[in-house]
């Protein structure tokens, strides 16, 4: 058999799911810190994106599912301002504000998340079920902006040679040190008003545990994740991956989390735009 090559993809630090939530990181006022594409608004009052950094205001429009509507930006981010990377890192509360996304992550696990009430905290306050003083909770100190935006990742994709499945392997570092961390699957139909579904981990599981300095190693095979399915209704390719950090330190099995996007998972790393349609497996 001929052996295949691999492709090779750079990951973008984000705070950024979907665009709604904003963000799926908040700072200590409840606002949400973008990192990612901005809903904004031209002299015409004609909505445009760019990707960007920004200050989002809670209180923001929120359309309907697969709607956009320009953000309220409190302000601009200069990521290159030392200043402005000291802010702390906080959770959504729960219910997530300013969401529209109408998907259960975990219908077997927690059937009716919607009804489960908790403030923002920060990040290294973040809820863990069960956890008492005694266990040795790891992180320690606020997690910075500063910190956040250092993380990198690369991932190389390998097709099998019967092009039933592929290879994605991942090198990470400069992530949140001595923290569990999940890689999700974006699929073609989980943005999709008309086809929604839902969001999937790469692999199961698909945990990993950084080590003091912040690196790290993943692999998943994905059965058929490039599907040259003709029928857009029958096919779901994946088309982007995050790598998501757990503020609940915790993997949830066939889902990607219980609550949502910035509820107990925050998306750290993933590409800027859909990707892989190069690339082709078959059933």
């Amino acid at each position: 058999m001929t052996s295949r090559k691999y492709s090779y993809y750079d990951l973008t630090v984000t705070t950024q799911g979907p665009t709604y939530p904003p963000s799926e990181v908040m700072d200590k006022n409840g606002n949400f810190i973008v990192i990612g594409i901005l809903n904004l608004s031209d002299s015409n009052n004609e909505l445009y994106q760019k990707w960007g950094a920004a200050i989002v205001d809670k209180k923001s429009v929120l359309p309907k599912f697969g709607e956009n509507a320009p953000y309220m930006i409190l302000k601009f981010l200069d990521l290159s301002n030392v200043k402005e990377m000291d802010m702390d890192l906080y959770t959504l509360p729960l219910p997530l504000p300013c969401n529209n996304y109408p998907m259960i992550f975990a219908p077997d696990q927690v059937a009716e998340p919607l009804l489960v009430r908790r403030k923002s905290l920060p990040f290294h306050l973040a809820y863990i079920p069960d956890l008492r003083p005694m266990d040795g909770r790891k992180l320690s100190h606020p997690i910075t902006l500063g910190q956040w935006i250092k993380a990198q990742g690369r991932l190389k994709v390998l097709i099998s040679n019967d092009l039933r499945s592929a290879t994605f392997s991942f090198d990470f570092h400069n992530l949140i040190p001595n923290s569990l961390y999940t890689v999700m699957a974006l699929r073609e139909h989980d943005l999709d008003p008309l086809h929604l579904s839902r969001p999937s981990p790469l692999g199961v599981p698909n945990v990993f545990i950084t080590d003091k300095s912040g690196d790290a190693n993943y692999e998943a095979i994905m059965p058929n994740p490039f599907s040259i399915e003709k029928e857009y209704e029958k096919r779901n390719r994946i088309i982007n991956v995050i790598v998501l950090w757990m503020s609940s330190q915790m993997s949830y099995g066939g889902a990607i989390g219980h609550y949502g996007l910035g509820g107990d998972i925050h998306a750290q790393l993933k590409l800027k735009t859909k990707s892989f349609m190069e690339l082709q497996t078959i059933d």
